[in-house]
């Protein structure tokens, strides 16, 4: 299965042609806070021209729905979206914290894996992992004393708001492991969009908090 995965969740612009189950054909990640949406086409153009494809030549079409930034998720999502529907495939919603996740969800390990994300204000995007990838604790907005009781026991803390939670650890408990990862890899996301059910994993973004930036009542106009 060729599988066209996209990331704009999170502060790059990232996407790669993955045949699977672990040929990568292209990928390209530009690091980025803000302009995901002046790169993204472009940068698709170019890893598509390196593999030689055409958008039809594609299985499917796998995105992250967050959590993450609300703009770059749109962007991700819509483009995703808009290929899907133009070249007659598949388009395919991947958790972000799920493709954190993933490559450290190895058989030989029992112990949970923790994938989080700095949500800022001492709080983390949050989803603990158990074998064979089993959900043990539901993606939620946490603050960073819940966080660290929920990655009680991990083997592994992944994502930009590990190294936030190793800072807090309780002083006299082990550690987990810390891999800060500033976002998915590639691989990881294309090989959970080929196993996702296509009728479940909708492209939509997934949203744990109201964006910061809100209307204000008191400006709006009165209606007649």
């Amino acid at each position: 299965m060729r599988i066209l995965a996209i990331d704009t969740a999170l502060e790059v612009c990232a996407a790669g042609v993955i045949e699977t189950p672990d040929r990568v054909l292209a990928q390209e990640s530009i690091a980025m806070a803000r302009g995901h949406a002046e790169a993204l086409m472009p940068l698709l153009a170019r890893v598509m021209n390196q593999a030689a494809l055409r958008f039809s030549d594609l299985d499917r079409i796998a995105v992250t729905v967050g959590p993450g930034s609300f703009t770059g998720l749109r962007v991700g999502i819509a483009a995703a979206r808009g290929i899907a529907l133009a070249a007659g495939k598949q388009a395919v919603g991947v958790s972000t914290l799920a493709a954190l996740a993933a490559p450290f969800l190895v058989p030989a390990e029992t112990r949970p894996v923790l994938a989080a994300i700095d949500a800022r204000h001492d709080q983390v995007y949050l989803e603990v992992f158990g074998p064979g990838g089993r959900v043990l604790v539901t993606p939620r907005l946490a603050p960073v004393p819940e966080a660290l009781r929920a990655a009680s026991g991990a083997a592994v803390m992944v994502g930009s708001g590990a190294a936030l939670l190793a800072r807090q650890w309780p002083h006299g408990v082990p550690v987990p492991r810390s891999e800060g990862e500033a976002a998915p890899q590639i691989a990881a996301i294309a090989r959970l969009g080929a196993a996702a059910d296509a009728a479940r994993a909708l492209p939509k973004p997934l949203y744990l908090r109201r964006p910061d930036a809100r209307p204000q009542d008191a400006a709006r106009l009165p209606r007649r």
